[in-house]
Protein backbone atom coordinates (compact mmCIF):
# COMPACT_ATOMS: atom_id res chain seq x y z
CA UNK A 1 0.00 0.00 0.00
CA UNK A 2 1.50 3.14 -1.00
CA UNK A 3 2.52 6.00 1.82
CA UNK A 4 -0.12 8.46 0.38
CA UNK A 5 -3.00 5.32 0.82
CA UNK A 6 -1.33 4.76 4.99
CA UNK A 7 -1.83 8.49 5.41
CA UNK A 8 -5.67 8.70 4.49
CA UNK A 9 -6.29 5.42 7.01
CA UNK A 10 -5.07 6.95 9.58
CA UNK A 11 -7.19 9.15 12.18
CA UNK A 12 -5.05 10.51 15.08
CA UNK A 13 -7.11 11.99 17.87
CA UNK A 14 -7.22 12.51 22.03
CA UNK A 15 -10.13 12.37 24.13
CA UNK A 16 -10.32 14.90 26.52
CA UNK A 17 -12.97 15.90 29.26
CA UNK A 18 -13.18 17.26 32.99
CA UNK A 19 -12.58 14.58 35.14
CA UNK A 20 -15.04 12.30 35.91
CA UNK A 21 -17.09 12.97 32.80
CA UNK A 22 -16.52 9.29 31.53
CA UNK A 23 -13.74 9.99 29.36
CA UNK A 24 -11.93 6.66 29.91
CA UNK A 25 -14.65 4.61 29.96
CA UNK A 26 -15.65 6.04 26.25
CA UNK A 27 -12.00 5.27 25.14
CA UNK A 28 -12.75 1.72 26.85
CA UNK A 29 -15.82 1.25 24.53
CA UNK A 30 -14.47 2.65 22.00
CA UNK A 31 -11.57 -0.22 22.07
CA UNK A 32 -14.44 -2.43 22.37
CA UNK A 33 -16.07 -1.85 19.23
CA UNK A 34 -12.79 -1.36 17.56
CA UNK A 35 -11.93 -5.07 18.53
CA UNK A 36 -8.81 -4.25 20.64
CA UNK A 37 -10.27 -5.94 23.30
CA UNK A 38 -13.00 -8.50 24.50
CA UNK A 39 -14.41 -6.86 27.73
CA UNK A 40 -14.00 -3.81 28.66
CA UNK A 41 -12.73 -2.83 32.37
CA UNK A 42 -13.96 0.57 34.19
CA UNK A 43 -12.20 3.09 36.03
CA UNK A 44 -14.46 3.08 38.86
CA UNK A 45 -16.42 -0.17 39.49
CA UNK A 46 -17.32 -2.18 42.64
CA UNK A 47 -18.73 -4.91 40.31
CA UNK A 48 -16.35 -5.28 37.42
CA UNK A 49 -12.90 -5.71 39.03
CA UNK A 50 -10.88 -5.55 35.64
CA UNK A 51 -9.36 -2.16 35.56
CA UNK A 52 -9.40 0.22 32.14
CA UNK A 53 -6.64 -0.67 30.02
CA UNK A 54 -5.67 2.77 29.70
CA UNK A 55 -4.44 3.14 33.26
CA UNK A 56 -1.48 1.41 33.58
CA UNK A 57 0.18 3.28 36.41
CA UNK A 58 -0.35 1.95 39.82
CA UNK A 59 -1.16 5.04 41.45
CA UNK A 60 -3.74 5.21 38.56
CA UNK A 61 -5.01 1.37 39.61
CA UNK A 62 -5.03 3.05 43.61
CA UNK A 63 -6.66 6.20 42.65
CA UNK A 64 -9.36 5.49 40.03
CA UNK A 65 -8.21 8.35 37.87
CA UNK A 66 -5.57 8.69 34.84
CA UNK A 67 -2.97 10.63 35.78
CA UNK A 68 -0.44 10.13 32.27
CA UNK A 69 -1.45 10.37 28.75
CA UNK A 70 -1.96 6.85 27.01
CA UNK A 71 -2.02 5.51 23.63
CA UNK A 72 -4.04 2.92 22.41
CA UNK A 73 -3.94 1.89 18.26
CA UNK A 74 -7.11 0.02 16.65
CA UNK A 75 -8.66 -0.78 12.90
CA UNK A 76 -12.10 -0.22 12.38
CA UNK A 77 -14.33 -0.05 9.12
CA UNK A 78 -10.61 0.18 7.12
CA UNK A 79 -9.11 2.77 9.15
CA UNK A 80 -6.10 2.54 11.32
CA UNK A 81 -7.88 4.78 14.57
CA UNK A 82 -4.54 6.15 16.86
CA UNK A 83 -6.04 7.21 20.48
CA UNK A 84 -4.76 9.17 22.91
CA UNK A 85 -6.51 8.92 26.62
CA UNK A 86 -5.58 12.03 28.39
CA UNK A 87 -5.80 12.56 32.04
CA UNK A 88 -8.49 14.36 32.86
CA UNK A 89 -7.62 15.57 35.98
CA UNK A 90 -6.81 19.75 36.13
CA UNK A 91 -3.55 18.50 38.25
CA UNK A 92 -2.33 17.33 34.76
CA UNK A 93 -3.34 19.82 32.22
CA UNK A 94 0.18 20.24 30.70
CA UNK A 95 0.28 16.52 29.74
CA UNK A 96 -3.25 17.25 28.20
CA UNK A 97 -1.93 20.58 26.12
CA UNK A 98 1.17 18.36 24.78
CA UNK A 99 -1.17 15.82 23.51
CA UNK A 100 -2.95 18.15 21.56
CA UNK A 101 0.18 19.18 19.66
CA UNK A 102 0.31 15.38 18.97
CA UNK A 103 -3.48 14.81 17.23
CA UNK A 104 -5.26 15.95 14.24
CA UNK A 105 -8.58 15.61 16.17
CA UNK A 106 -10.39 15.47 19.40
CA UNK A 107 -13.23 14.17 21.02
CA UNK A 108 -15.02 16.48 23.99
CA UNK A 109 -16.61 14.11 26.65
CA UNK A 110 -19.00 16.25 28.54
CA UNK A 111 -21.19 15.16 31.69
CA UNK A 112 -24.93 15.35 30.87
CA UNK A 113 -25.63 16.77 34.32
CA UNK A 114 -22.93 19.14 34.91
CA UNK A 115 -22.39 20.69 31.73
CA UNK A 116 -19.68 22.50 30.67
CA UNK A 117 -17.05 22.67 33.57
CA UNK A 118 -14.05 24.90 34.37
CA UNK A 119 -11.34 22.59 33.32
CA UNK A 120 -13.34 21.94 29.82
CA UNK A 121 -13.26 25.65 29.23
CA UNK A 122 -9.80 25.54 29.19
CA UNK A 123 -9.26 22.06 27.38
CA UNK A 124 -11.29 23.87 24.81
CA UNK A 125 -9.28 27.42 24.36
CA UNK A 126 -6.10 24.87 23.13
CA UNK A 127 -8.09 23.43 20.67
CA UNK A 128 -9.38 26.82 19.55
CA UNK A 129 -5.80 28.07 19.08
CA UNK A 130 -5.28 26.03 16.88
CA UNK A 131 -8.41 25.31 15.15
CA UNK A 132 -8.27 21.87 15.81
CA UNK A 133 -11.54 19.96 15.04
CA UNK A 134 -13.48 19.06 17.81
CA UNK A 135 -16.64 16.32 18.17
CA UNK A 136 -18.43 16.47 21.15
CA UNK A 137 -20.09 13.56 23.06
CA UNK A 138 -22.97 14.36 25.54
CA UNK A 139 -22.62 11.27 28.08
CA UNK A 140 -24.48 9.70 30.85
CA UNK A 141 -27.53 10.22 29.14
CA UNK A 142 -28.92 7.50 31.47
CA UNK A 143 -28.60 9.35 34.76
CA UNK A 144 -31.07 12.44 35.05
CA UNK A 145 -29.42 15.11 33.78
CA UNK A 146 -30.02 18.78 31.99
CA UNK A 147 -32.31 19.18 28.54
CA UNK A 148 -30.50 18.48 25.77
CA UNK A 149 -31.65 21.87 24.07
CA UNK A 150 -30.12 23.58 27.30
CA UNK A 151 -27.01 21.71 26.95
CA UNK A 152 -26.45 22.60 23.28
CA UNK A 153 -27.12 26.05 24.64
CA UNK A 154 -24.29 26.35 26.65
CA UNK A 155 -21.91 24.59 24.68
CA UNK A 156 -22.34 27.91 21.98
CA UNK A 157 -22.23 30.36 24.59
CA UNK A 158 -19.38 29.82 26.99
CA UNK A 159 -17.15 27.18 24.42
CA UNK A 160 -17.50 29.62 21.95
CA UNK A 161 -18.24 27.56 18.95
CA UNK A 162 -20.51 26.94 16.89
CA UNK A 163 -22.62 23.29 17.66
CA UNK A 164 -25.23 20.60 15.95
CA UNK A 165 -26.31 17.58 17.51
CA UNK A 166 -25.78 14.54 14.70
CA UNK A 167 -27.51 12.11 17.23
CA UNK A 168 -30.35 12.59 19.23
CA UNK A 169 -31.44 11.13 22.85
CA UNK A 170 -34.72 9.31 23.54
CA UNK A 171 -35.59 10.79 26.62
CA UNK A 172 -33.30 10.67 29.46
CA UNK A 173 -32.29 9.21 32.90
CA UNK A 174 -34.16 6.15 33.96
CA UNK A 175 -36.21 6.22 30.63
CA UNK A 176 -33.19 6.55 28.84
CA UNK A 177 -34.16 4.33 25.14
CA UNK A 178 -31.27 4.89 23.17
CA UNK A 179 -29.94 7.12 20.37
CA UNK A 180 -31.97 8.06 16.81
CA UNK A 181 -28.82 9.33 14.00
CA UNK A 182 -29.71 12.43 12.48
CA UNK A 183 -27.34 12.26 9.95
CA UNK A 184 -28.42 9.03 7.86
CA UNK A 185 -32.16 9.39 9.63
CA UNK A 186 -31.68 6.02 11.51
CA UNK A 187 -32.69 4.56 15.04
CA UNK A 188 -30.93 1.61 16.33
CA UNK A 189 -31.89 -0.12 19.69
CA UNK A 190 -29.79 -2.29 21.76
CA UNK A 191 -30.11 -4.34 24.82
CA UNK A 192 -27.82 -2.17 27.46
CA UNK A 193 -24.11 -3.82 28.55
CA UNK A 194 -22.18 -2.69 30.65
CA UNK A 195 -19.00 -5.14 29.19
CA UNK A 196 -19.65 -5.92 25.73
CA UNK A 197 -21.11 -4.92 22.11
CA UNK A 198 -24.91 -5.43 22.64
CA UNK A 199 -26.82 -7.03 20.85
CA UNK A 200 -29.06 -4.94 18.32
CA UNK A 201 -32.82 -5.32 19.28
CA UNK A 202 -34.35 -3.57 15.86
CA UNK A 203 -33.16 -0.95 13.36
CA UNK A 204 -36.25 1.40 12.12
CA UNK A 205 -35.55 3.81 8.91
CA UNK A 206 -38.20 6.33 9.22
CA UNK A 207 -39.66 8.18 12.33
CA UNK A 208 -43.69 7.79 11.06
CA UNK A 209 -43.19 3.46 11.92
CA UNK A 210 -45.67 2.03 14.22
CA UNK A 211 -43.13 0.23 15.87
CA UNK A 212 -41.26 2.91 17.60
CA UNK A 213 -44.28 3.95 19.61
CA UNK A 214 -44.72 0.32 20.19
CA UNK A 215 -41.18 -0.23 21.54
CA UNK A 216 -40.64 3.36 23.71
CA UNK A 217 -44.26 4.55 23.95
CA UNK A 218 -44.82 8.20 25.20
CA UNK A 219 -41.44 9.35 23.71
CA UNK A 220 -41.69 8.13 20.45
CA UNK A 221 -44.05 12.00 19.40
CA UNK A 222 -41.24 13.84 21.79
CA UNK A 223 -38.27 12.46 19.13
CA UNK A 224 -40.73 12.94 16.90
CA UNK A 225 -41.19 16.87 17.90
CA UNK A 226 -37.48 17.48 18.69
CA UNK A 227 -36.29 16.44 15.11
CA UNK A 228 -38.72 18.40 13.83
CA UNK A 229 -37.11 20.98 15.66
CA UNK A 230 -33.45 20.54 14.71
CA UNK A 231 -34.12 20.12 11.01
CA UNK A 232 -36.19 23.68 10.89
CA UNK A 233 -33.41 25.01 12.99
CA UNK A 234 -29.99 23.93 11.73
CA UNK A 235 -28.52 23.85 8.35
CA UNK A 236 -27.58 20.46 6.92
CA UNK A 237 -23.84 19.98 8.74
CA UNK A 238 -21.06 21.30 7.10
CA UNK A 239 -18.04 18.26 7.04
CA UNK A 240 -15.55 21.43 6.29
CA UNK A 241 -17.09 23.77 8.71
CA UNK A 242 -15.70 20.93 11.43
CA UNK A 243 -12.70 20.56 9.58
CA UNK A 244 -11.57 24.22 10.18
CA UNK A 245 -12.59 23.66 13.42
CA UNK A 246 -15.73 26.26 13.04
CA UNK A 247 -18.44 23.67 14.11
CA UNK A 248 -18.52 20.97 16.49
CA UNK A 249 -20.39 18.04 15.93
CA UNK A 250 -22.37 16.84 19.30
CA UNK A 251 -23.43 13.08 19.75
CA UNK A 252 -25.27 11.91 22.96
CA UNK A 253 -25.01 8.74 24.61
CA UNK A 254 -23.81 6.68 27.36
CA UNK A 255 -20.75 5.98 27.11
CA UNK A 256 -21.01 2.85 30.30
CA UNK A 257 -24.29 0.93 28.68
CA UNK A 258 -23.13 1.50 25.12
CA UNK A 259 -25.66 3.64 23.98
CA UNK A 260 -24.78 6.02 21.36
CA UNK A 261 -20.75 4.83 21.53
CA UNK A 262 -21.23 3.44 17.66
CA UNK A 263 -23.26 5.85 16.23
CA UNK A 264 -19.66 8.59 17.40
CA UNK A 265 -17.18 6.00 16.02
CA UNK A 266 -18.69 5.17 12.86
CA UNK A 267 -19.10 8.91 11.65
CA UNK A 268 -15.71 9.95 13.42
CA UNK A 269 -13.88 7.73 11.30
CA UNK A 270 -15.99 9.20 8.03
CA UNK A 271 -15.37 12.94 9.02
CA UNK A 272 -12.27 13.11 11.24
CA UNK A 273 -9.26 14.58 9.22
CA UNK A 274 -6.09 12.76 7.87
CA UNK A 275 -2.87 13.45 9.31
CA UNK A 276 -2.35 17.55 9.13
CA UNK A 277 0.68 19.15 7.99
CA UNK A 278 2.80 20.90 11.14
CA UNK A 279 5.16 23.97 11.41
CA UNK A 280 8.15 24.44 11.74
CA UNK A 281 11.46 26.54 12.75
CA UNK A 282 12.33 26.13 8.56
CA UNK A 283 8.94 25.83 6.92
CA UNK A 284 5.55 23.57 6.91
CA UNK A 285 6.16 19.97 7.05
CA UNK A 286 3.50 18.05 4.68
CA UNK A 287 2.44 14.50 5.92
CA UNK A 288 2.96 13.70 1.92
CA UNK A 289 6.69 14.49 1.75
CA UNK A 290 9.01 11.58 0.91
CA UNK A 291 11.52 12.09 3.98
CA UNK A 292 10.52 11.13 7.47
CA UNK A 293 10.23 14.24 10.30
CA UNK A 294 8.99 13.46 13.87
CA UNK A 295 8.70 14.89 17.01
CA UNK A 296 9.11 14.03 20.66
CA UNK A 297 5.12 15.03 22.37
CA UNK A 298 6.06 13.04 26.05
CA UNK A 299 8.61 10.58 28.07
CA UNK A 300 7.77 8.13 30.00
CA UNK A 301 10.04 6.20 32.20
CA UNK A 302 9.80 3.11 33.75
CA UNK A 303 6.60 2.13 31.84
CA UNK A 304 7.01 -1.48 32.52
CA UNK A 305 8.92 -1.36 36.26
CA UNK A 306 10.25 -4.86 35.67
CA UNK A 307 12.78 -3.35 33.00
CA UNK A 308 13.28 0.09 34.28
CA UNK A 309 12.80 1.69 30.89
CA UNK A 310 12.35 5.04 29.15
CA UNK A 311 10.03 5.55 26.45
CA UNK A 312 9.94 8.37 24.26
CA UNK A 313 6.55 9.29 22.67
CA UNK A 314 7.11 9.83 19.01
CA UNK A 315 4.44 12.04 16.38
CA UNK A 316 5.30 10.84 12.97
CA UNK A 317 4.74 13.88 11.01
CA UNK A 318 5.92 13.07 7.01
CA UNK A 319 7.57 10.16 5.42
CA UNK A 320 7.92 7.07 6.28
CA UNK A 321 9.83 5.67 9.65
CA UNK A 322 11.91 2.38 9.26
CA UNK A 323 13.10 0.42 12.30
CA UNK A 324 16.98 -0.22 12.91
CA UNK A 325 17.40 2.71 10.47
CA UNK A 326 19.32 5.74 11.25
CA UNK A 327 17.78 8.91 12.09
CA UNK A 328 19.06 12.81 13.10
CA UNK A 329 18.41 14.16 16.38
CA UNK A 330 18.44 17.79 15.12
CA UNK A 331 19.18 19.21 18.76
CA UNK A 332 22.04 17.07 19.56
CA UNK A 333 22.85 16.82 16.40
CA UNK A 334 23.72 13.43 16.03
CA UNK A 335 22.30 9.75 14.15
CA UNK A 336 20.51 7.17 16.24
CA UNK A 337 19.00 4.11 15.05
CA UNK A 338 15.71 2.49 16.81
CA UNK A 339 15.79 -1.49 17.01
CA UNK A 340 12.86 -1.99 18.81
CA UNK A 341 9.91 0.81 17.98
CA UNK A 342 6.56 -0.17 19.95
CA UNK A 343 2.98 0.38 19.61
CA UNK A 344 1.08 0.46 22.28
CA UNK A 345 -2.47 -0.64 23.94
CA UNK A 346 -1.91 0.96 26.60
CA UNK A 347 1.40 -0.70 28.64
CA UNK A 348 0.73 -4.04 26.16
CA UNK A 349 3.73 -3.01 23.71
CA UNK A 350 4.36 -4.88 20.29
CA UNK A 351 7.45 -3.98 17.64
CA UNK A 352 6.86 -2.85 14.43
CA UNK A 353 8.95 -2.71 11.42
CA UNK A 354 7.60 1.12 10.08
CA UNK A 355 5.09 3.81 10.77
CA UNK A 356 3.53 6.30 8.99
CA UNK A 357 2.38 10.12 9.33
CA UNK A 358 -0.29 10.14 12.38
CA UNK A 359 1.02 7.30 13.52
CA UNK A 360 2.66 7.25 17.20
CA UNK A 361 5.45 5.43 18.56
CA UNK A 362 7.56 4.46 21.52
CA UNK A 363 11.30 4.67 21.00
CA UNK A 364 13.04 2.91 23.84
CA UNK A 365 15.63 5.52 25.11
CA UNK A 366 18.53 6.22 27.32
CA UNK A 367 18.23 9.69 28.59
CA UNK A 368 18.64 11.53 24.77
CA UNK A 369 15.52 13.03 24.28
CA UNK A 370 13.82 15.72 25.81
CA UNK A 371 10.10 16.84 24.95
CA UNK A 372 9.85 18.79 22.21
CA UNK A 373 12.77 16.98 19.81
CA UNK A 374 12.76 16.46 16.58
CA UNK A 375 13.65 13.71 14.63
CA UNK A 376 14.56 13.79 10.49
CA UNK A 377 16.45 12.53 7.63
CA UNK A 378 18.99 15.14 8.19
CA UNK A 379 17.09 18.32 7.63
CA UNK A 380 17.72 21.00 10.51
CA UNK A 381 14.44 22.19 12.00
CA UNK A 382 12.30 21.93 15.13
CA UNK A 383 8.64 21.18 15.53
CA UNK A 384 7.17 24.61 17.13
CA UNK A 385 4.04 24.72 19.08
CA UNK A 386 4.99 22.64 22.18
CA UNK A 387 5.55 24.80 25.14
CA UNK A 388 5.90 24.68 28.90
CA UNK A 389 3.77 26.72 30.40
CA UNK A 390 4.11 28.65 33.79
CA UNK A 391 3.28 26.87 36.74
CA UNK A 392 1.18 27.96 39.34
CA UNK A 393 2.23 25.85 42.29
CA UNK A 394 6.09 25.72 43.88
CA UNK A 395 7.83 24.29 46.19
CA UNK A 396 11.70 23.44 47.22
CA UNK A 397 12.48 19.31 47.09
CA UNK A 398 14.25 18.31 50.38
CA UNK A 399 15.86 15.12 50.20
CA UNK A 400 15.71 12.80 53.19
CA UNK A 401 18.08 10.48 52.47
CA UNK A 402 21.50 11.73 51.88
CA UNK A 403 22.85 8.48 50.58
CA UNK A 404 20.45 8.17 47.83
CA UNK A 405 21.57 11.85 46.33
CA UNK A 406 22.47 10.25 43.42
CA UNK A 407 19.23 8.54 42.89
CA UNK A 408 17.19 11.78 43.67
CA UNK A 409 18.70 13.74 41.26
CA UNK A 410 18.38 11.38 38.64
CA UNK A 411 14.77 10.77 39.06
CA UNK A 412 13.69 14.22 39.29
CA UNK A 413 15.22 15.24 36.67
CA UNK A 414 13.59 12.03 34.16
CA UNK A 415 10.43 12.64 35.67
CA UNK A 416 10.28 16.37 34.75
CA UNK A 417 11.69 15.75 31.10
CA UNK A 418 8.46 13.37 31.25
CA UNK A 419 6.81 16.68 31.56
CA UNK A 420 5.40 15.83 34.87
CA UNK A 421 6.13 18.95 36.31
CA UNK A 422 9.19 22.00 35.74
CA UNK A 423 12.19 21.86 37.77
CA UNK A 424 14.30 25.02 38.17
CA UNK A 425 17.84 25.57 39.78
CA UNK A 426 18.59 28.33 42.03
CA UNK A 427 22.13 28.98 43.04
CA UNK A 428 23.76 29.19 45.48
CA UNK A 429 23.82 25.30 46.38
CA UNK A 430 21.56 23.93 43.52
CA UNK A 431 18.54 23.97 45.41
CA UNK A 432 15.80 22.38 43.46
CA UNK A 433 12.34 24.24 43.01
CA UNK A 434 9.68 22.06 41.26
CA UNK A 435 6.48 23.80 39.30
CA UNK A 436 3.45 22.19 38.86
CA UNK A 437 -0.12 22.99 38.26
CA UNK A 438 -1.81 21.04 40.67
CA UNK A 439 -0.90 19.59 44.06
CA UNK A 440 -1.47 16.32 42.85
CA UNK A 441 1.66 16.16 40.68
CA UNK A 442 4.04 16.39 43.97
CA UNK A 443 2.05 13.52 45.21
CA UNK A 444 2.80 11.09 41.89
CA UNK A 445 5.99 12.88 42.14
CA UNK A 446 6.74 11.66 46.21
CA UNK A 447 5.43 8.14 44.89
CA UNK A 448 7.32 7.46 41.88
CA UNK A 449 10.59 9.13 43.32
CA UNK A 450 10.45 6.40 46.16
CA UNK A 451 8.68 3.28 43.97
CA UNK A 452 11.01 3.60 41.06
CA UNK A 453 14.06 5.49 42.41
CA UNK A 454 14.34 4.64 45.88
CA UNK A 455 14.85 8.25 47.03
CA UNK A 456 12.85 9.64 49.90
CA UNK A 457 11.83 13.38 49.85
CA UNK A 458 9.66 15.88 50.52
CA UNK A 459 8.13 19.13 49.39
CA UNK A 460 8.59 22.58 51.39
CA UNK A 461 6.01 24.69 49.53
CA UNK A 462 7.76 28.24 48.22
CA UNK A 463 5.43 31.38 47.74
CA UNK A 464 5.41 32.63 44.06
CA UNK A 465 3.20 34.12 41.83
CA UNK A 466 4.26 32.64 38.64
CA UNK A 467 7.44 31.73 36.10
CA UNK A 468 8.62 34.02 33.87
CA UNK A 469 11.14 33.00 31.28
CA UNK A 470 13.55 36.70 30.24
CA UNK A 471 14.65 37.57 26.91
CA UNK A 472 16.40 40.81 25.64
CA UNK A 473 18.23 42.81 23.61
CA UNK A 474 20.20 44.62 26.24
CA UNK A 475 22.25 42.30 27.71
CA UNK A 476 23.49 44.68 30.70
CA UNK A 477 19.98 45.66 31.73
CA UNK A 478 19.30 41.61 32.04
CA UNK A 479 22.36 41.30 34.37
CA UNK A 480 21.18 44.11 36.70
CA UNK A 481 17.99 42.64 36.71
CA UNK A 482 19.92 39.60 37.46
CA UNK A 483 21.76 40.94 40.45
CA UNK A 484 19.03 42.97 42.11
CA UNK A 485 16.53 40.19 42.28
CA UNK A 486 19.17 37.56 42.75
CA UNK A 487 16.39 35.74 45.17
CA UNK A 488 13.94 35.37 42.29
CA UNK A 489 16.14 34.31 39.57
CA UNK A 490 16.32 30.43 38.82
CA UNK A 491 17.21 28.75 35.73
CA UNK A 492 14.98 25.97 33.89
CA UNK A 493 16.44 22.81 32.57
CA UNK A 494 17.58 23.94 29.36
CA UNK A 495 19.91 27.01 31.15
CA UNK A 496 17.07 29.36 30.18
CA UNK A 497 16.57 32.96 32.85
CA UNK A 498 13.83 32.33 34.69
CA UNK A 499 11.74 35.24 37.35
CA UNK A 500 9.78 33.71 39.69
CA UNK A 501 7.80 36.19 40.68
CA UNK A 502 6.03 36.50 44.20
CA UNK A 503 3.09 38.17 43.47
CA UNK A 504 1.18 40.03 40.72
CA UNK A 505 1.79 43.51 41.72
CA UNK A 506 5.75 42.68 41.75
CA UNK A 507 5.74 41.30 37.96
CA UNK A 508 3.69 44.46 36.85
CA UNK A 509 6.38 46.81 38.66
CA UNK A 510 9.30 44.88 37.21
CA UNK A 511 7.57 45.25 33.97
CA UNK A 512 7.34 48.81 34.10
CA UNK A 513 10.63 49.37 35.24
CA UNK A 514 12.53 47.12 33.09
CA UNK A 515 10.73 47.91 29.90
CA UNK A 516 14.10 46.43 27.64
CA UNK A 517 13.17 42.84 29.53
CA UNK A 518 10.49 40.53 27.66
CA UNK A 519 8.43 38.82 30.56
CA UNK A 520 6.89 35.28 28.67
CA UNK A 521 4.41 33.18 30.82
CA UNK A 522 5.77 29.83 28.37
CA UNK A 523 8.79 28.54 27.34
CA UNK A 524 8.22 28.93 23.50
CA UNK A 525 9.47 32.69 23.08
Amino acid sequence: MSTQNEINRRRTFAIISHPDAGKTTLTEKLLLFGGAIQTAGAVKSNKITKTAASDFMEIERQRGISVATSVMVFEYNGKQVNLLDTPGHKDFAEDTYRTLTAVDSVILVIDSSKGVEEQTKRLMEVCRMRDTPVIVFINKMDLEGRDPFDLLDELEETLNIKVQPLSWPISKGYSFKGVYKLYDKQLHLFESSKTKIADEVVSIDDLNDPMLDQLVGEYASQLREDVDLIENVYDPFSEQAYLEGKLAPVFFGSAMNNFGVKELLDKFVEIAPVPQSRDTTLREIKPEEAKFSGFIFKIHANIDPRHRDRIAFLRVCSGRFERNKFYHHVRLEKDFKYPNPATFLAQAKSTIDEAYPGDVIGLYDTGNFKIGDTLTEGEKFMFKGIPSFSPEIFKELINKDPMKTKQLDKGIRQLTEEGVAQLFLQEPGSRKIVGTVGELQFEVIRYRLENEYGAKCEFESKVFYKACWITTDTPAKLDEFKRIKGNNMVKDKEENDVFLAPSKFILDMEQANYPELQFHFTSEF
